[in-house]
């Protein structure tokens, strides 16, 4: 094979994780925001890979020196609005085409003290780091077009009942009995996808993505509470199902599901009854769902989801 039958294929370069917390101090009692941002170009870098000219090619130090420096003149209200500005800024040069920016945003609250009164309230400067999920953004822009995700990852949730597994087809490799009453656990990672124009409307102002967050968490959340499951998968579906019907906004809700199993322990050696009271939590092998819960009839977009690891 000649050197002249190999090309290039698709690419993309950038800084990854760049840590950026921000702290408002306008007033006395200051917020805070922790980010984690990667920002990856697209455009015709072929000879940067082929030949080593670097002419087109913007430093990935530059990358997150941008980074540290919009986070001061611009602020940070919520990380799709600071991907919108950096995917703005990166593509407003020649050399970038289009790109991928992404940012996990990591939960810290306010530690309560007593006041005055002795009732507790919230200190105006001290945070506790919060244990709960990670809210995540990405933003790919391609041939002019952007596509704005939401999401969050690592929702670790669990229900002692109201979940049952039966019915399925049986082999001779098959030793999982049915039940009709086990715990179900996840941790879950949903991605969902603001619909074509809602990205406009964002730069204008008109989406409250700090409301859409909330209001996806708790309807994830309620499903899984609400649903009496008949499988993982089913619960994964309502969760998406209920999200779309009550948030326009958004047109595609992608979910990650392990099923963290739970084993009933067999206490009969010891002369004791287990009725679903003491489990084995199980580690791996585990189950793994993965779905696109969509509007029918909306356009196909995989740009928005290329280089998004885990996802369908």
């Amino acid at each position: 094979m000649s050197s002249s039958d190999i090309v290039l294929g698709p690419n993309q370069y950038g800084k990854a994780e760049v840590r950026v917390v921000r702290v408002n101090r306008e007033t006395p009692v200051h917020t805070l925001v922790d980010l984690n941002v990667s920002s990856m170009l697209r455009g015709d870098f072929t000879e940067c890979y082929t030949s080593g000219d670097n002419t087109r090619v913007i430093a990935t130090d530059t990358q997150k020196n941008t980074v540290y420096a919009f986070a001061k003149e611009h602020g940070i209200t919520t990380p799709e609005q600071f991907l919108l500005l950096l995917g703005q800024h990166f593509t407003g040069q020649a050399e970038v085409s289009g790109g991928r920016w992404s940012a996990e945003s990591y939960p810290w609250e306010r530690i309560r003290v007593p006041g005055p009164d002795g009732t507790l309230t919230e200190h105006e400067h001290s945070f506790v780091k919060s244990k709960q999920e990670i809210r995540t953004a990405a933003l790919t822009i391609a041939d002019g077009v952007e596509h704005l995700v939401g999401g969050f990852s690592d929702l670790t949730v669990l229900k002692t009942t109201g979940s049952e597994f039966s019915g399925y087809p049986k082999d001779r490799y098959t030793t999982l009995p049915e039940t009709d009453d086990r715990v179900m656990a996840t941790d879950i990672t949903a991605r969902w996808l603001f619909a074509a124009g809602a990205e406009g409307q964002a730069a204008a102002g008109a989406v409250d993505f700090d409301a859409v967050y909330a209001r996806v968490k708790q309807i994830v959340l309620e499903q899984f509470a609400l649903v009496h499951s008949l499988s993982l998968q089913q619960t994964l579906y309502a969760a998406g199902e209920a999200v779309l019907g009550a948030i326009e906004e958004i047109e595609d809700i992608r979910f990650v599901m392990p099923n963290n199993h739970h084993y009933v322990v067999d206490l009969s050696p010891f002369g004791l009854e287990n009725p679903n009271e003491v489990f084995q939590a199980g580690d791996r092998p585990y189950g793994l769902m993965n779905a696109s819960v969509t509007r029918r009839g909306a356009p196909a977009r995989p740009q928005a989801w290329e280089w998004i690891a885990g996802f369908c």
